[in-house]
């Protein structure tokens, strides 16, 4: 039957990569990839295509990448896929014209528990505030972003001193094979579903920008050390470095925290010839990677080696 179970995919990151991949593993039929357009990036604003597309082009899949979807030539190329099911996977929201489209419906991986973190960057904002526990989700697309009805979840525990990077990636894995058990119960018409609870006091996964990934140092030490893993290693938490005449934006990206009495400003920057912390209100973070406007992503003891910091010196 996987044959005859006829399948479009929608996504554009790595994320989404994985699960199409598996899903050709298994010989499902994929009849098109429906992805980002191509977009200017880098100096040279040379066009980038997406994680997605490349991974398509290999397989020689049929690829469509519209601008809006809801214009008729898209509608009519989706239409003449014939898709039996629509599967999405870190995409962008779908008119109901596109998501109701196939006789088996559209699905969602989500990586959440739904009804929690809903949104754009679930990942990130399930460490950033210090959840113990996270996994995916398949549900049936409807009007609203991730509320529709609810099909398999899987759980993971979060280590404690997890990033989003290694949480992504075993996100990734364990989605790609929820997906695959999702397909199974549709084609066999075993799939039931549960609504989500509407009055359900639910955490959002808001999308991430300059502001909400600015570092507070005058919140507590789990919640300072819980935003720099939980923005590792894209985009980054940031906050303002002030030494001597300097005063720069930096990046964090890997810390350690030091639970400590002291009676330092909060902010005042403590280092030597191999060690840079911060204080914080129950102690100190220690800074272990960081960058630098302009220089690359390094360690703490490289960046030592040439760049001084004042007695005076903060972080704000």
């Amino acid at each position: 039957m996987k044959k005859d179970l006829k399948i479009v995919f929608m996504g554009t990151p790595d994320f989404a990569v994985t699960t199409l991949k598996t899903i050709l593993e298994h010989n499902y039929n994929v009849v098109g990839v429906i992805t980002a357009p191509d977009r200017p990036a880098g100096r040279g604003r040379k066009l980038n295509e997406s994680a997605v597309k490349v991974f398509a082009k290999s397989k020689d899949l049929t690829i469509l990448q519209p601008t809006n979807l809801k214009s008729e030539t898209f509608l009519e190329q989706l239409k003449a896929l014939n898709a039996d099911l629509q599967i999405i996977v870190a995409f962008r929201m779908l008119p109901k014209v596109v998501w109701a489209m196939p006789k088996h419906g559209t699905f969602n991986l989500h990586a959440s528990l739904l009804p929690n973190y809903r949104g754009a960057a679930p990942i990130n904002w399930a460490i950033i505030n210090g959840e113990t526990k996270t996994g995916v989700s398949t549900f049936f697309i409807d009007e609203k972003i991730d509320t529709g009805e609810m099909i398999l979840q899987q759980e993971l525990d979060i280590n404690p001193n997890e990033n989003a990077g290694s949480l992504h990636d075993k996100l990734m894995h364990i989605g790609s094979s929820l997906v695959i058990e999702t397909i199974k119960l549709i084609e066999t018409g075993e799939v039931k579903t549960t609504p989500q609870p509407e009055d359900a006091i639910s955490k959002t996964a808001y999308k991430l920008n300059k502001d909400n990934c600015k570092i507070d140092f005058t919140d507590t030490i789990d919640n300072i050390y819980n935003k720099i893993r939980g923005l590792s290693p894209y985009p980054a938490a940031w906050c303002k470095l002030h030494n001597n005449d300097d005063q720069l934006d930096i990046k964090i990206y890997k810390a350690e925290k030091q639970i400590e009495s002291h009676n330092l400003n909060i902010g005042t920057i403590i280092s030597d010839k191999s060690t840079l912390k911060v204080a914080v209100k129950e102690g100190f973070i220690n800074i272990l990677d960081i960058k630098l406007p302009g220089k690359r992503n390094m360690d703490i003891k490289s960046l030592l080696n040439g760049y001084q910091f004042d007695q005076q010196a903060k972080m704000l």
